[in-house]
């Protein structure tokens, strides 16, 4: 009963939380904890994540994404065409979670995607207050950033999986 309640009251909307710091992070983790067969997909809608080659895209949009977000000319998280991408992939990354858990796809969703919500408008608020704090340049509170999407995205999955 306690790990069902990390499951859907932690894991799941931290997924989404990361996706909102970066929105292809928490998805290219879950397709990794999918294909090692740690996150059970197979035989469900979800069982494309747990395909090799899924987790190598996603890989590899992650690291693009985490380079480009250092580019100075980059749109804000909060602009409205990466605002919607966030908010779809939190709801992707939720419902896999979910499903990994055979938990309700919807519910999974709702949480995936509130959690890209406050990570979107979260992320941006204390990225730019840091920066004004330290005095340091934005792509060194960018690089902390991505820590924490990648390490807070292999926690939840390791939540989720228990």
């Amino acid at each position: 009963m306690t790990m069902a309640i990390m499951v859907w009251m932690l894991a799941i909307p931290a997924l989404g939380m990361m996706t909102g710091l970066r929105s292809m992070t928490p998805i290219a983790v879950v397709c990794w904890f999918a294909y090692t067969g740690h996150l059970p997909v197979e035989g469900t809608w979800a069982f494309w994540t747990g395909k090799l080659a899924t987790s190598v895209i996603f890989t590899l949009l992650a690291l693009g994404e985490l380079i480009a977000d250092k580019l100075p000319k980059m749109m804000d998280r909060t602009d409205p065409a990466p605002l919607v991408t966030r908010l779809v992939f939190g709801g992707l990354v939720g419902a896999v979670g979910a499903t990994g858990v055979l938990g309700s796809v919807l519910e999974g969703v709702l949480l995936g995607a509130v959690g890209a919500l406050l990570g979107t408008f979260g992320g941006y608020l204390v990225r730019r207050q840091l920066v004004q704090w330290t005095g340091r340049p934005d792509w060194n509170i960018a690089l902390i950033e991505d820590a924490c999407a990648v390490v807070v995205s292999i926690f939840a999955l390791g939540v989720i999986t228990g």
